[in-house]
C-alpha cells in the first residue's frame, strides 16, 4: 500500500493541523508510512505570512511521535522547500545540518508573487503567466538540485482564472522538457500530489502527459503525496494516482528514508 508523503501540520504557517491527529487518521486509514514536509520558503513576498519553522522543535516532536507510534507506522521527518535561485546555498546548509529524510522542491512563486492572490495574473495571459512559472521552476532547480522530489510541477494551474482552460504539456513542452531532463539528470524524482483532484482541477499536479514524458526520457523516481493540510484528506485518491502512475508506464513509486529511494509495487 502506498503512504503519504506530502504531508503538512502546525509547523507550516499554512496548516493547524496537529502531528499527532495526523498520525492518528493514517493509522485509520491503513498507511504504512507518512513524511511530514512541512514548507520552509524564506524570502516570501506575503509580509503576513512566514513560511519557516524551529527545525529542533520539529525534530523533537518527530521523535516523541516514532517513539509513541513507530512500531504500527513509519514516521519520516522531511521538508518541502520553495525554490528561489539565491537561497540555493542556504539551503544546502540547512540540509547539511539536519537529518531530514525527505526533500520536497516546490515552485510557489512567479513574478515573486504568490499566484494565489489574483492580482498575479492582473495584466497578463493566463498562458503568460503559466510559462513564465515554468521559467521560474527551470531557473530554481538549475540553481539548488539537493532534493528528492519535484513537488506539483503545475502548481501554477490551480489559480489561474480558467484553471486548465489554456492549459496542456504541449502548450508548455519547451520549457517542461528541460525541467524534466534536469529532473532525470539529478536523479530527482517527480511527484504526483493528489490535491489537483481534490481541487476539482481535472487531473493531479502534474498532468499525466507530465508523467508519461518524463518516464519517456528516462525518469524512473515517482512519488506520491496529498499535499494534506488537514488530516481528513491524507492519502486522497491515492488508487487513482496508483492507476495514473501505471497508465504511464511505471510500476514503482518510492518514499524516501535517509534521503534514499525504498520502492513500493503499484500493483493491485
Amino acid at each position: 500500500m502506498i503512504g503519504d508523503i506530502h504531508v503538512h501540520s502546525s509547523f507550516s504557517a499554512d496548516s493547524d493541523a496537529d502531528m499527532e491527529d495526523v498520525i492518528r487518521k493514517a493509522l485509520a486509514a491503513g498507511l504504512p508510512y507518512i513524511a511530514f514536509t512541512d514548507h520552509i520558503d524564506w524570502d516570501f513576498p506575503v509580509t503576513d505570512v512566514e513560511y519557516d519553522f524551529d527545525v529542533d522543535r520539529y525534530f523533537d516532536a518527530i521523535t516523541a511521535l516514532k517513539r509513541k507510534y513507530g512500531e504500527e507506522i513509519r514516521i519520516l521527518a522531511g521538508v518541502e522547500l520553495g525554490l528561489q535561485p539565491h537561497l540555493a546555498e542556504r539551503y544546502g546548509r540547512l540540509l547539511r545540518e539536519y537529518p531530514f529524510d525527505f526533500v520536497i522542491g516546490s515552485q510557489h512563486l512567479v513574478y515573486n508573487m504568490d499566484p494565489y492572490y489574483p492580482e498575479t495574473f492582473a495584466g497578463r495571459s493566463e498562458a503568460e503567466v503559466y510559462h513564465r512559472y515554468f521559467e521560474e521552476t527551470l531557473e530554481g532547480v538549475k540553481a539548488f538540485h539537493e532534493f528528492d522530489s519535484m513537488g506539483h510541477l503545475d502548481y501554477i494551474v490551480r489559480y489561474g482564472k480558467r484553471r486548465s482552460g489554456v492549459y496542456s504539456y504541449r502548450a508548455f513542452a519547451d520549457v517542461i522538457d528541460e525541467i524534466l531532463k534536469l529532473l532525470v539528470r539529478y536523479n530527482i524524482a517527480l511527484e504526483l500530489n493528489t490535491a489537483g483532484l481534490r481541487r476539482q482541477l481535472g487531473f493531479p499536479n502534474p498532468h499525466p502527459d507530465i508523467l508519461r514524458r518524463y518516464h519517456e526520457l528516462g525518469g524512473t523516481l515517482v512519488t506520491v503525496g496529498s499535499d494534506s493540510h488537514k488530516p481528513f484528506s491524507l492519502g486522497f485518491a491515492f488508487d487513482t494516482a496508483a492507476a495514473v502512475l501505471r497508465s504511464c508506464g511505471f510500476t514503482h513509486c518510492v518514499y524516501y528514508e535517509k534521503r534514499r529511494p525504498k520502492f513500493v509495487s503499484l500493483q493491485n
